[in-house]
């Protein structure tokens, strides 16, 4: 009788251990499985391809060859270029950590850490490729935003991404809000390309002391006499840097319904319409890659590289791509909607002074455009 109970226990045990114990896999089946889920990411289709790694296949492929010609990557005994790269890019369009990337490419969580600083330092040798190179506004543009601002090389702004300093450095990183954040200057170009980027400056840090680190850097910005970029009244309207006028309307929402009745007011709204191309820049980086949406789990130092990779493979994106879907989810947000010689002499900016000269030159353009607004005849300034 005992016998007959200890069988009946040990069946049990047995049935409950087969329907309710996780399968352990076998090389060849987590092999298998790689491969299919691989295939999905990369091969089914685009969209699958824009949904999971923000990009299509074809400019995965791109980024791939990439790495592998310029980065210095290479492939190991068990793992292909193309899986390394959709480990990294997955992990930061989605701000997964490595114990998940582990469980859906089925590899260790020594191999995914290991592979991802791979490719972050492989992606990072693309930043003379990648960024785009700055191209004057002439009297040809055919940009309405754009071709009153003749000699104007884009946009910059700065903007805060949330990090994970190490306890003793937080205070420097704090913001006026409180937030934890790393001040991230960004310039980039009408189509919202970067042309240059600066991470690393602590969030508590004012834009205009981050803006004179940039141009005073032996490799920083290079801002041309003569040309200038525009920015927000957080900055000094100084040789390079296009100011608005103070004590104006300036943000397209204040225009509603609201003609502009002086040169200066005119000249705000033109500035905020061309200017808000950064914003939206900033806003289709953020809503890309979702590891720059709240505090990373990767040491500082990592986290401000990973910024600076980011920016890259957006540029990339924008590159190569002949429709970005994430400028789409924004555009509910937008109110208004080859390379020169490197060998030339040309002398850059290297100072940011306010000067009575940048003053008139801004008066000018102020004047000029509301004198061809008043000669048009229908008056429309949405233009």
């Amino acid at each position: 009788m005992l016998v007959l109970l200890f069988a009946l226990y040990y069946v049990l045990i047995c049935s409950y251990l087969r329907d309710n114990v996780r399968h352990i896999k076998t090389k060849e089946e987590k092999r298998v499985n790689r491969m299919r889920w691989m295939c999905r990411l990369t091969m089914d289709c685009d969209s699958a391809c824009i949904s999971q790694l923000r990009m299509d296949r074809a400019t995965f492929r791109i980024l791939c060859d990439m790495v592998a010609n310029i980065g210095g990557l290479k492939p190991t005994k068990n793992t292909s270029i193309e899986e390394v790269v959709a480990m990294f890019i997955y992990t930061l369009a989605h701000h997964k950590k490595s114990r998940t990337i582990s469980l859906l490419f089925y590899r260790s969580t020594e191999t995914v850490s290991r592979q991802f600083h791979q490719v972050l330092n492989a992606i990072l040798k693309l930043y003379p490729i990648l960024l785009k190179k700055p191209e004057l506004i002439t009297q040809d543009c055919q940009d309405e935003k754009w071709k009153c601002f003749q000699g104007c090389l884009g946009a910059l702004d700065g903007t805060l991404i949330k990090v994970t300093p190490p306890t003793e450095d937080k205070p420097r990183y704090r913001t006026r809000k409180g937030r934890i954040s790393t001040n991230v200057l960004g310039v980039c170009c009408p189509n919202m390309q970067f042309i240059y980027v600066l991470p690393g400056w602590e969030g508590s840090a004012h834009d205009g002391r981050v803006l004179r680190d940039v141009i005073s850097r032996p490799h920083g910005l290079r801002v041309p006499r003569g040309c200038y970029y525009l920015v927000d009244s957080g900055y000094c309207n100084a040789n390079g840097f296009l100011v608005p006028y103070r004590g104006q309307r300036y943000h397209l929402k204040e225009f509603d319904g609201h003609q502009p009745e002086t040169p200066e007011e005119y000249f705000n709204m033109k500035h905020s319409k061309a200017r808000n191309v950064i914003e939206r820049c900033f806003g289709l980086l953020k809503g890309r890659w979702k590891i720059l949406a709240s505090p990373s789990f990767f040491s500082i130092q990592t986290q401000i590289r990973i910024i600076m990779a980011c920016c890259l493979m957006h540029n990339l994106i924008r590159k190569f791509m002949s429709f970005d879907p994430q400028e789409s989810l924004i555009a509910d947000e937008e109110e208004e909607s080859d390379r020169g010689s490197d060998n030339e002499e040309v002398e850059y900016i290297t100072q940011i002074n306010p000067s009575n000269g940048w003053s008139s030159f801004r008066n000018n353009m102020a004047t000029n455009m509301y004198n061809t607004l008043s000669t048009r005849p229908s008056g429309n300034v949405s233009d």
